[in-house]
């Protein structure tokens, strides 16, 4: 199964901000500097982020963001669901879209939903802060400086 690149940088963010004093501001320009993605990508998944709880906002001059929860209360598994909008990994997981000869009797739907759901069951047994153990080492990645 392959993430859309919008649950990848969404990922990508928390990361970022979990490597970060948890009181310090990040912005758009300094995420999208240290991973080289676009600001307008960015933007969409910081305001996405946001309208779940996981990051809060603060707008107006020396605004940015920040977590909103700390980084052992954000669950990757959440994340992804929260972040996929494609589940469907063959066309007849799409009740009544597509006809396949065989699917009366096709064992690989259920065999492929089985693997979707044990992969998400794993994802499931982490959290942020799973990730994110040695934060300078992320820092130091990232360039991200203590301000």
């Amino acid at each position: 199964m392959r993430l859309t690149n919008f649950t990848d940088y969404s990922l990508r963010v928390l990361i970022y901000l979990a490597s970060k004093p948890r009181d310090n501001l990040s912005n758009i320009a300094e995420i999208a500097d240290a991973y080289n993605i676009s600001k307008n990508h960015l933007t969409k998944i910081i305001h996405e982020l946001g309208k779940m709880g996981v990051i809060t906002t603060i707008r107006g001059r020396g605004g940015g963001f920040k977590l909103a929860l700390e980084p052992k209360e954000i669950n990757i598994g959440a994340i992804v669901r929260k972040t996929e909008d494609d589940f469907k990994l063959v066309p007849c997981f799409e009740h009544g879209k597509v006809y396949c000869a065989i699917s009366p009797v096709c064992s690989l739907k259920h065999a492929l939903h089985r693997a979707l759901n044990a992969y998400l069951q794993v994802l499931d047994e982490y959290t942020l802060a799973d990730l994110v153990k040695n934060p300078k080492d992320y820092q130091e990645l990232l360039g991200i400086t203590d301000k």
